[in-house]
């Protein structure tokens, strides 16, 4: 009589890739492509979206700020050059101004045949510096009245003009650049009342003329 040996029972084979009786098959993981959301990946881009419209935003509003700063500072140069011209434009005519008078006793001198020996020396060194530092003098005998460079002195008709005429230059007038530093002061003389003008008679003597010759 063969005796079992108690606590062991005997269990039937069982394949290795089997699964026991009773249990439940696993589920395999999912994969990596499978796990991805489509959903995701739009949030994503669109806050991309959003991040990229801020810069560019951003990035305009700068160059428009860099644009008007440089803007300013070159509207802020010409001021500073434009008032520095013209500082110094009226520093030089002030300057200038002092010495219209002993210009003038110069001319007076000159005129008189006075300007000789180291005096005109003197003067004709005086006429180039001022020359140099732009001082212009104007003012002509014949040249017709402009009140806006001409101080009349002196008034008086003549027959042989046709037109308001300087007829003589008491001072000559100054000016630097366009700036007038002193107007001339003159003489001038209108046309006779009631008088034709030059040119007119001119005209009028021709036609004598002409008509008066007859053809034979």
């Amino acid at each position: 009589m063969t005796e079992e040996t108690p606590g062991f029972e005997e269990k039937p084979d069982v394949p290795s890739g089997a699964t026991p009786d009773g249990a439940e098959p696993k589920d395999a993981a999912p994969s990596s492509e499978e796990g991805a959301s489509p959903a995701g990946d739009s949030v994503q881009t669109v806050g991309l979206t959003a991040q990229l419209d801020q810069v560019r935003t951003a990035l305009a509003e700068r160059t428009g700020d860099l644009q008007r700063l440089q803007a300013e500072y070159q509207n802020y140069r010409r001021r500073v050059e434009r008032d520095r011209v013209t500082v110094k434009e009226i520093a030089v005519a002030g300057l200038l101004s002092e010495l219209l008078p002993v210009l003038d006793d110069v001319g007076r001198a000159r005129e008189h045949g006075e300007l000789v020996g180291g005096f005109k020396s003197v003067a004709e060194s005086l006429e180039t510096v001022v020359a140099k530092l732009g001082l212009q003098q104007f003012g002509k005998e014949g040249e017709p009245f402009d009140p806006t460079i001409h101080e009349a002195l002196m008034h008086s008709y003549a027959p042989d003009v046709t037109e308001t005429t300087c007829v003589a230059i008491l001072q000559p007038g100054y000016r630097i650049g366009e700036r007038t530093i002193r107007p001339a002061r003159v003489a001038v003389a209108e046309p006779q009342p009631g008088a034709a003008p030059a040119a007119a008679k001119e005209e009028q003597t021709d036609d004598e003329e002409s008509g008066g010759t007859e053809e034979v």
